[in-house]
């Protein structure tokens, strides 16, 4: 992992905890439970040049299709 992936992992894990009015913590629990975390790290070459917002969808679908229920 590169120094720059934990400041982005970070970024993504506060904004999807502020977009569903989730804690930090709860945030992260749901993102590592529903595989959104591994995504992070596996795409972040692609990831981190969209928009936040683009990515906060993409982490979205995937934990929804490995069973997370946020709409």
């Amino acid at each position: 992992m590169s120094k720059y992936e934990i400041p982005f992992l970070t970024a993504c894990i506060q904004a999807f905890g502020r977009r569903y009015a989730m804690t930090r913590q709860a945030a992260y629990r749901y993102l590592q439970a529903y595989k959104g975390l591994a995504f992070l790290i596996e795409f972040y070459d692609v990831e981190h040049l969209q928009s936040m917002e683009e990515t906060l969808d993409d982490l979205l679908m995937v934990c929804q299709r490995n069973g997370g229920t946020l709409a």
